[in-house]
């Protein structure tokens, strides 16, 4: 059973950071892909980011050249750098382990 903990949303002004962090328990974490989903009030969650195990990136459109994910595999921990935040990144931003193991959230709200 894989246990999740996401810390580090918040509320940010425009054009600020914030850096996301996931911290997984109970699960093979080194040969996992760990992913970052956001859902928007209103709208489906939708995949932000994912590593795989080699350290592979793959973004959405939407916030490529902006967010950065990475992982420690030693800390059992994947990481979210979110810049150049804009207002339509509000979103509660979820923890993904492999195919479908989610955390409990993080809020991020993003407004001036």
């Amino acid at each position: 059973q894989v246990h999740l903990v996401e810390s580090g949303g918040g509320l940010v002004q425009p054009g600020g950071s914030l850096r996301l962090s996931c911290a997984a328990s109970g699960g093979i974490f080194s040969i996992v892909t760990m992913a970052w989903d956001r859902q928007a009030p209103g709208k489906e969650r939708e995949l932000v980011a994912q590593i795989s195990s080699g350290g592979i990136t793959t973004y959405a459109d939407s916030v490529k050249g902006r967010f950065t994910i990475s992982r420690v595999n030693a800390q059992k921990t994947v990481f979210l750098q979110m810049n150049s935040l804009k207002p339509e990144d509000t979103a509660v931003y979820y923890c993904r382990f492999g195919g479908g193991s989610w955390g409990q959230g993080t809020q991020v709200t993003v407004s001036s």
